[in-house]
């Protein structure tokens, strides 16, 4: 039950640091309320390393097609 728990728990943590890192602070704070009812109090929240890349700015635009040449 209890391992149950912190494994709940630390998918919480990873999970508040991808908000944390996407700069959204309402899910942050429902993050924060979930882990409060599990009981976990946090000082300090431990960097937790993503594979997530954000690109510099997004596009929904397609390269120009190239002229025949003929």
């Amino acid at each position: 039950m209890i391992c149950d728990m912190n494994k709940q728990i630390e998918a919480l943590l990873i999970e508040r640091a991808g908000y944390v890192m996407r700069k959204k602070p309402d899910r942050v704070k429902a993050v924060d309320e979930a882990l409060k009812e599990l009981g976990f109090e946090q000082k300090d929240a431990p960097e937790v390393e993503t594979a997530s890349i954000e690109p510099q700015a997004e596009r929904a635009v397609r390269k120009s097609a190239s002229k025949r040449k003929g």
